[in-house]
């Protein structure tokens, strides 16, 4: 019997899904500006109502297993883990608040980049020129954007964007210190303890029915709902695939909030954007290609 057409259709169907977890991780910035609080209370209740939609997608991948289980998240790797989740959410809205969506958006698609700097500096995984060329080209992408940012103003959040962009990095490299680390309750633990970090600078008279509705919607979305469809998603693609329909966030986020808020991105971040996305898609494709020979 021909199972090919099954495996297309699943390949298809993970293709969407990843897709549509992209899109809702681009609807960040429009969440960010819908909000009226100032950036304490964003960062305290959206790490809130983060935690808790958390709780779906840990009990469907298996994150809540035992108690052993959540003890390792306090091992010495699953602290950094904790930490620099914490740092990441924190630097992320505050960016928001204090510089374009756009520039956040072109700064945090570096990340995989910074990631695999830490992998050849902390764990001596090798870098292949491709991945050395890529992470140089997007280097001077960022610092076209940042260079940009010192007399307009911006230049807090776009280094508040490279502080998010870092800690994410190492967030992604932590795991491979520590392979018996788990996934899921160290970002839970980092969601609450950035919600007790930061409640008591919040403005509790601010938050009206618009912001709890705002606030609740961009937890479920970033923490829950976008991480259920690319885990899904991801399973029936290569993660080169994967990691390329994921580039198109890159433009979606800053697209979103020019059109429902006239935020039109700086020209230098346009150009450093540019030069961001064609680095990240060329090696992308290429990574793809060599999956395929």
């Amino acid at each position: 019997m021909n199972t090919e057409p099954v495996s297309s259709t699943a390949h298809s169907r993970g293709a969407l899904f990843v897709f549509a977890a992209t899109v809702a991780w681009s609807a960040s910035g429009i969440y960010a500006r819908l909000l009226t609080t100032d950036a304490w209370t964003a960062i305290a209740w959206r790490s809130l109502f983060a935690a808790i939609f958390l709780i779906v997608p840990m009990v469907m991948f298996g994150g809540v297993k035992t108690r052993r289980e959540w003890k390792r998240a306090f091992r010495p790797a699953g602290l950094a883990m904790i930490a620099c989740q914490t740092i990441s959410q924190a630097a992320f809205i505050g960016a928001y608040y204090t510089t374009s969506v756009a520039n956040v958006a072109v700064i945090y698609a570096t990340a995989p980049f910074i990631a695999a700097l830490l992998g050849w500096l902390l764990l001596k995984e090798p870098v292949t020129w491709r991945t050395m060329s890529t992470g140089l080209v997007c280097l001077i992408g960022v610092v076209i954007i940042i260079s940009s940012s010192v007399g307009a103003g911006r230049i807090t959040g776009d280094l508040l964007a490279l502080l998010m962009t870092a800690t994410f990095a190492v967030v992604i490299v932590v795991p491979r210190l520590d392979p018996e680390l788990p996934a899921m309750p160290p970002i839970f633990i980092s969601a609450i303890l950035t919600f007790l970090l930061f409640v008591p600078f919040s403005s509790g008279g601010s938050l009206d029915a618009h912001n709890w509705l705002v606030l609740a919607a961009f937890g479920a979305t970033n923490f829950s709902i976008a991480l259920v469809l690319f885990i899904i998603g991801a399973r029936h693609l290569p993660p080169a695939e994967s990691a390329l329909i994921g580039t198109t966030e890159i433009v979606m986020t800053p697209v979103w909030v020019w059109i429902l808020f006239s935020e039109r991105p700086p020209v230098a971040t346009l150009i450093g954007g540019a030069v961001i996305f064609a680095a990240v898609v060329w090696y992308t494709v290429t990574e793809l290609r060599r999956g395929k020979a």
